[in-house]
């Protein structure tokens, strides 16, 4: 459950829009139309994407994106950019290519939905090393874009299903997991070859675990060295996991899935770690026949000595001499940076962190080309900062300090000794990009190169010479941008501009923008509130509320950031509509987080409390119509809100709750609860059941039938408790649906019960 999935699925779905390049400026006046839940959702309609998955080609010549089109907004092509030339080129045509793209693998399926991969089509590429070539799966076949000759080929068989494709470091192989064993292309002789065999059903190569997947941020389970004469992989073992028999009901099916889920205080599945030397040809040159190829050497790098625990992340030095690996104990208040080198047999301990808490992972760690410098992230200050670190474990400097988060790493530049980053010095709620010296004996103040106040997403070209951004604010819908390594803009790639024809201008005159403000916590600590109302309020006129909750740890839903269109429409319909950060959420620092820490639903829901009583007592606000909605940890707090405070809530909804947190799985619930059977109070009191009998106010649950993150059993035994206290309650399932409920007409129908419920019951 990390907190990118447990986000109020609309805000993600419904902040994009339709791209256009017009120049013309915000129209001055506009048709005073009514928002509705069938325009958000239908095409063409205010939900066309923004290019997404922008990369630059190795070369800096071309930047590619993928896109729908305006009949087709989820089917997704990909398309070329020419820096140069300033042209935007559509080079496949997923449907043209492959008229059907639904057809997905098991393992695909639930790939996408660890990656929230709403749409179909070509959903990742990768570029070639020489930028010749891109590489993109379709329905599970690879295929190959030659771009001077835009001829496309395809690689794989159709009996086989490729999962996590890729280029080699240098071009030669194509590298891909096929039926949890990982194959290679030789791209010269067009040879296959298998480098992995497993020998059961529980046995897995290359391939990382569900936790890994779902709360890590890990998405693969395998790394190839920069010199391409090795590969480090995964082997799991899942027999150590519980099976939890779950029913996925279809409307045309039922199913019965045997699902290994580890349910907090059980046992994980066992990785190990391997180091594969790839074969080499006998002959010295490739050998078409890959039954004469040595058979692949693997040294498993013995990671059992190290205890329970999990394997977080993997890289190779650049020197392709060592690998380095971030392992995390099983209380996840100890993580530690290995590096094992090819030439010894154990590895070395680099550096340790350690908190009387727990340790949030990154993405931050970064070896400089002379492989015996890097660069890390630590929190260890209060704030997450930068460091840059000898690879014998001394540390050299701090580079960036403050009562400030930074957000992640962006860019290093050895030449000029500078790094590119993103944070959040400026303002909580913003994100910007800021440019410190890597040199410099003392941290000093950072530059900041984005200037717009609103949320800023960086990815920069290999050679640092230009980065994309993606911004919008709270006025501005999602652009995206080409600029210098200064700052300035070269160009628009989706300037998204409120001119006359976009699609949202004729709703621009009930358009309601957010007000932010602030609370103080009862420790003194700030909460962040945004609050947006109807576009005209009479005097003495109140109305009912709503307020949007998701309250999980590390997740933000108070930014100066373009909102979602569900908001839009329930304050045209008379709503006023209330967000608030409680404790506990994220790029606060240590000291706001960890307040949560074993006693999940206590702090986060005196916050909110909080907030509503704030609310309550605005002239504009009727204070007995106020509901709460949220979904997956939302769901869990809008329970807690309506059973706790009914005082403060006339109706709740929630959407796929967790009931339990003895039903979600280790790592994301034994890092802020512990275990069951270490913290047995922190779990009744965390407990939705334990407050099941005190429901009061109308309630309204929906839950997927094929959800196998918040299985359905949280809601199962809910609704059962209710039933058997012989409580009235209202309840939606939604068939063959997992946890994000995703699909045009299942979120039609979602949002429009959500919003019949609220009329029902606040109007």
């Amino acid at each position: 459950m990390r907190f990118t999935k447990l986000v109020f699925a609309m805000v993600l779905l419904l902040a994009a829009t339709t791209a256009t390049h017009a120049q013309s400026s915000t129209p001055a006046s506009a048709a005073n139309e009514q928002l509705t839940i069938e325009r958000i959702f239908s095409a063409p309609n205010l939900t066309t994407a923004a290019p997404q998955a922008i990369q630059f080609a190795p070369s800096g010549l071309h930047v590619s994106y993928l896109a729908g089109s305006e009949t087709q907004p989820n089917v997704q092509d990909l398309w070329l950019y020419n820096v140069r030339e300033n042209s935007h080129q559509r080079l496949v045509a997923a449907n043209d290519l492959m008229p059907n793209t639904s057809q997905l693998s098991a393992e695909e399926k639930a790939r996408r939905e660890r990656l929230r991969i709403a749409a179909s089509g070509i959903v990742n590429y990768q570029w070639s090393p020489t930028s010749e070539k891109l590489l993109f799966p379709l329905n599970g076949q690879l295929f190959l874009f030659d771009i001077a000759s835009a001829e496309v080929t395809q690689l794989t068989d159709d009996n086989v299903f490729a999962t996590d494709s890729r280029f080699s470091p240098q071009g030669n192989f194509v590298s891909y997991v096929h039926d949890y064993n990982l194959y290679v292309v030789d791209l010269k002789t067009a040879t296959t070859t298998q480098l992995t065999q497993r020998q059961n059903s529980t046995e897995q190569f290359a391939t990382a675990e569900f936790v890994a997947q779902e709360e890590m941020k890990r998405m693969t389970g395998y790394w190839w060295s920069p010199n391409e004469n090795h590969i480090a992989l995964t082997r799991v073992n899942l027999s150590p996991v519980d099976i939890k028999q779950r029913v996925d009901v279809y409307a045309d099916r039922t199913e019965l899935v045997e699902q290994r889920y580890p349910m907090s205080g059980t046992n994980n599945a066992a990785v190990e770690l391997g180091i594969l030397a790839l074969p080499q040809p006998t002959n010295g040159e490739a050998d078409a026949n890959a039954d004469e190829q040595a058979s692949p050497v693997i040294q498993w790098l013995n990671l059992a000595r190290l205890g329970d625990g999990y394997l977080t992340r993997v890289n190779w030095l650049p020197n392709s001499q060592g690998v380095a690996y971030q392992w995390q104990n099983r209380p996840q208040n100890k993580l530690t940076l290995f590096i094992h080198e090819l030439t010894s047999t154990t590895a070395k301990t680099v550096l340790e962190e350690s908190s009387s808490t727990w340790i949030n992972l990154h993405d931050d760690l970064h070896f400089m080309n002379d492989s015996r410098h890097f660069i890390w992230a630590s929190e260890r200050s209060g704030y997450k900062h930068l460091y840059l670190y000898r690879t014998d474990g001394s540390l050299i400097r701090q580079l960036t300090s403050g009562d400030w988060m930074v957000d992640e790493l962006s860019h290093v530049d050895e030449i000029t000794g500078v790094i590119y980053f993103t944070g959040r010095k400026a303002s909580p709620i913003e994100r910007h990009l800021y440019r410190a010296n890597l040199t410099t004996s003392s941290p000093g103040q950072p530059s900041q190169l984005s200037t717009r106040e609103g949320m800023h997403t960086v990815h920069f070209a290999a050679d640092g010479r230009s980065y994309i951004d993606y911004f919008s604010s709270a006025r501005q819908p999602p652009q995206v941008s080409l600029h210098g390594p200064t700052g300035q803009r070269n160009a628009w790639l989706h300037e998204n501009r409120l001119d006359q024809n976009h699609p949202i201008a004729p709703f621009l005159a009930t358009w309601s923008y957010p007000e932010f403000g602030h609370l103080t916590a009862a420790d003194g600590q700030r909460l962040y509130y945004q609050v947006n109302k109807p576009k005209q309020i009479a005097d003495n006129q109140s109305h009912p509320a709503i307020v949007m909750v998701y309250g999980g740890p590390r997740a933000q839903r108070v930014t100066n950031s373009w909102g979602d269109y569900f908001t839009q429409y329930l304050v045209q319909q008379g709503y006023v509509v209330f967000k608030l950060d409680n404790r506990g959420t994220g790029n606060r620092g240590r000291q706001f987080e960890a307040g949560i820490y074993r006693e999940l639903a206590q702090l986060e829901l005196a916050d909110q409390k909080l907030g509503t009583q704030w609310l309550a007592k605005q002239p504009y606000v009727n204070a007995n119509r106020i509901g709460v909605f949220g979904h997956s940890y939302g769901g869990y707090m809008a329970l807690h809100m309506i059973l706790r405070a009914p005082e403060l809530y006339s109706a709740s909804v929630a959407g796929a709750p967790v009931t339990d947190w003895a039903l979600y799985d280790t790592h994301y619930t034994e890092r802020y609860m512990g275990t069951p059977q270490d913290n047995p109070e922190g779990y009744r009191q965390a407990d939705v059941l334990t407050y099941a009998d005190q429901l009061e106010r109308p309630l309204l649950i929906y839950h997927g039938m094929a959800d196998d993150n918040v299985l359905y059993t949280h809601t199962a035994r809910l609704t059962h408790r209710l039933q058997q206290s012989m409580l009235p309650f209202e309840m939606m399932a939604y068939p063959g649906k997992a946890h994000g409920i995703r699909g045009r007409e299942a979120s039609i129908h979602r949002y429009r019960m959500i919003a019949d419920f609220f009329k029902r019951h606040l109007q």
